[in-house]
Formats: C-alpha cells, sequence, structure tokens
C-alpha cells in the first residue's frame, strides 16, 4: 500500500497545518474543522499528520484499541497476554452511514435468548486513540452531528437498546471538511469543534506549480520523494512528541488568562468554551516551539483558528469573521 503523502511537504495552507498539529499536542483541544474549496489538500493533511505520528500500543483483538487488557470493554474477546504496535488508526465516516454502523450495533436476541452482551462494534470503537474524518461534514445528518460531537466531548460512546447498555472508550480528534458552498453546520455545532480553519486554492502560480510538481513526484517516483521529505516528517515527529511532554509543565500567566477572556469579551463569544479552547491551543503551540510559558504571541497565533467559528453573526459586516477577530486581536492584544 501506497504511503500517505508527507506532512512536511505539503505547500501552503499553513492555518489548517498548524490547527492539525496541535491537535496531535494536545487531542483535548477538540478536534479541526476545515473548510474550504475542493482540491485543497484536506484529507491528505489529516492522513499524513496521522502517518507520521507514532504507532501506539494495543492489545491483540481489541475492537476499542485498548493499550492495556483491563482497558478492553467486556464484552470484547481480545487476547489479554499480547501488546502489539499499529499505525494511529484514522477512520473515514462515510455520508451514508448508518447510526448503527457508527455507534454500533446490539443483538438483541442473542442477548435475551442466551443472557450474552453481543455487540458489533462501529466506527467510533475503530477511531479510538486515533482520528475520525468526516469529509463534507455539512452534508452530514444533524443527528449523526450531534451524536459525534457529544461522544466526541465524552470520550465515551454509550449504545443502549431495550434495557441494555453497551460502553467502550471513543476518545478520537475529530476532523470535518467541507465546502461552504454546499451548506453551512448549525452555529451551535460549530461551536463544539475547538479550531476552525478556512482554506482557499493558491493564486499564484509560482504556488501552484510547486504543489504540481510534487505531487506528480510523490505519484511518479514515490521512494525517492517519501525519503526526501523523511527527515523533515521525522522532525516533526519529534517535536509534537516533545510538546506533549512538556504541556505539564508549562507556565500559564495571570496576564494570559486576562487576555483571553477580555478578547472573547471583544468579540461577543458567547460562553467560556472558547476562551477554553484559546488557551488549550496556545499551550499546546508554546510547548510545540519549547517555550516554558505561554505568552501573548502565542493567543494571537490561534486566536483566529481557536474562535473564528464563534461569532456571532453581524449583518452589517461583511468583512468576515476571520477579518474582525484579526480587527479585534490587534486592538485587545497589541
Amino acid at each position: 500500500m501506497t504511503q500517505p503523502f508527507p506532512f512536511s511537504a505539503i505547500v501552503g495552507q499553513e492555518d489548517m497545518k498548524q490547527a492539525m498539529v496541535l491537535t496531535a499536542v494536545d487531542p483535548g483541544i477538540g478536534g479541526v474543522l476545515v473548510f474550504g474549496d475542493r482540491g485543497t489538500g484536506k484529507s491528505t493533511a489529516v492522513r499524513a499528520l496521522a502517518a507520521l505520528l507514532p504507532p501506539i500500543d494495543v492489545v491483540e483483538g481489541c475492537p476499542v484499541n485498548a493499550a492495556h487488557p483491563k482497558d478492553c470493554p467486556d464484552w470484547a474477546a481480545p487476547n489479554a497476554g499480547k501488546i502489539i504496535r499499529r499505525p494511529t488508526p484514522v477512520i473515514d465516516l462515510p455520508l451514508g452511514a448508518t447510526e448503527d454502523r457508527v455507534v454500533g450495533a446490539l443483538d438483541i436476541e442473542r442477548a435475551l435468548t442466551r443472557g450474552e452482551k453481543a455487540f458489533e462494534p462501529g466506527l467510533l470503537a475503530r477511531a479510538n486513540r486515533g482520528y475520525l474524518y468526516i469529509d463534507e461534514v455539512n452534508l452530514l445528518e444533524d443527528h449523526l452531528v450531534d451524536l459525534l460531537l457529544d461522544v466526541a466531548q465524552s470520550g465515551e460512546n454509550v449504545v443502549e437498546r431495550e434495557g441494555l447498555s453497551i460502553r467502550h472508550a471513543a476518545r478520537f480528534v475529530l476532523v470535518g471538511s467541507g465546502n461552504p458552498e454546499e451548506g453551512e453546520l448549525r452555529p451551535q455545532l460549530l461551536d463544539r469543534f475547538g479550531l476552525s480553519v478556512e482554506v482557499t486554492s493558491p493564486r499564484d502560480i509560482a504556488t501552484r506549480v510547486e504543489v504540481i510538481k510534487r505531487r506528480d513526484a510523490y505519484e511518479n517516483s514515490t521512494e525517492a520523494f517519501l525519503k526526501k521529505w523523511r527527515a523533515k516528517d521525522k522532525a516533526l515527529q519529534k517535536a509534537i512528541l516533545a510538546a506533549r511532554a512538556a504541556l505539564p509543565d508549562l507556565k500559564t500567566p495571570n496576564t494570559v488568562l486576562h487576555d483571553c477572556a477580555a478578547l472573547c469579551i471583544a468579540l461577543g463569544s458567547d460562553g467560556l468554551r472558547g476562551e477554553l479552547t484559546l488557551l488549550r491551543a496556545a499551550r499546546a503551540l508554546a510547548a510545540l516551539e519549547g517555550a516554558s510559558a505561554v505568552g501573548r504571541a502565542h493567543l494571537r497565533a490561534v486566536a483566529g483558528s481557536a474562535l473564528r467559528h464563534r461569532l456571532r453573526r453581524d449583518p452589517l459586516d461583511e468583512a468576515g469573521s476571520g477579518t474582525r477577530v484579526d480587527r479585534i486581536v490587534a486592538e485587545i492584544l497589541p
């Protein structure tokens, strides 16, 4: 099987790449929503990022990728004595998927006649400790989107049928992509994604030519191309792992907390999810850069992706939410 396109070789789209790397440093940020033109590298980026992350240790036969036998659910039948290594899972959720396909299905007849918990795991089980990718998320049925975001928030999938209940871990980075021309997500769903970025097709000839060159080299001289970019991907992998290790010891000054609150108040962001996500993203960026403490520069760098999708629509402001965030950031965080 051909290896994914190297993450470091993706041309441009810096906001998208930064957002995805930050969720790799701290999955608790809450996932990434990527809106933009078709063919701008959205699906390529998520597969490339997952591919450069180190393999995970899992119990052989465990359907939820548990790292230890005690974490395997009681309805599973893993090989409890064997730990194997697997690539970080990246699971695609197709638009036509049924709820049972997503969350899993209980065998009610077997449960009632034999008294056994018979459960067929769904996509959420397979995505545990990895990524769940939804292309055209704005076209997904609302009840499925609600379900996915609730599970992504709680880290647990609960399936209840006819008085029977099945639970299993479901912690994953949720990545959704779509084209805004084909429909928009409801505001309350937008708010549940940690980060949001907008991608566009490059407008200058030099950038487009470089995209063509790299894609052509990847398809026609795959081994040489992968070897060329392997060192940069390895360096990024080391930086992500070092940032994960550094997060617990990172200092967060009170002035940074004040800046988070002041910025969200000035933008009119509802609730406190904006401040919390802004802080987590800034901490992840600070750790990635090797800083000992979070600073105002880190807040400025992630404010757009953390807050632009949380703003109320202003019919009198034609500049767009991204421009509004940039303007307020310049005023509040000079």
